[in-house]
């Protein structure tokens, strides 16, 4: 059995999340060490299309998430509909039916708790625009957890929402703009 990633990004998003992600993914390089795990909120009824557009865009490998599937560095992760995606302790994907949090299934708060218990001071954490509450005390828990963290700026969002509550949960996330997170970005995981 491989090993688990040395660490992972996990970024939350929900109204405007294709034009803010658009500005963040395909900015990651072809051999970015860690797996991206990214909750965007889908109708449960709705097939998401998020990991056919941006496997297009992307020089990293895309795909939807699959239950306990071994993370790997280099491929983003999109949440499928109507799931929750959770990091299990040993680096894998798991899906989840349970109810959903803040309305949302999948939830960011879910995935950024789990990813925290797994990656402790590993895990980048970013919410992104979003019109709900959805993924502050997941980014708290990244944040206790010895993470970092991120949220867009609110005044760059589409919905301000759910950076501002991120903020409020999280004071010390850092509000960048989303060229200043991709940049960031190209910077992690250089010493794992």
């Amino acid at each position: 059995m491989t090993a688990p990633p040395a660490g992972a990004v996990v970024i939350g998003a929900s109204a405007g999340a294709f034009d803010a992600l658009s500005a963040i993914l395909p900015r990651l390089p072809h051999k970015f060490p860690w797996p991206v795990l990214v909750v965007v909120h889908i109708p449960p009824d709705k097939k998401s299309l998020m990991a056919e557009l941006f496997a297009a865009r992307c020089q990293v490998a895309v795909k939807e998430a699959e239950d306990k599937e071994p993370l790997c560095g280099g491929t983003v992760y999109f949440a499928p509909p109507d799931y929750h995606l959770l990091v299990e302790p040993d680096g894998r994907a798991s899906l989840s039916s349970e109810e959903p949090v803040h309305f949302s299934r999948p939830s960011i708060d879910v995935l950024f708790e789990s990813a925290a218990d797994a990656f402790g001071p590993a895990l980048v954490g970013v919410v992104l625009t979003g019109a709900n509450a959805d993924g502050a005390h997941g980014l708290r828990a990244v944040h206790d957890g010895g993470g970092t963290t991120f949220v867009q700026r609110p005044d760059t969002a589409q919905a301000t929402m759910m950076p501002q509550e991120a903020l409020a949960a999280c004071p010390a996330a850092r509000a960048m703009t989303l060229q200043e997170i991709a940049a960031y970005l190209n910077t992690v995981g250089g010493d794992a």
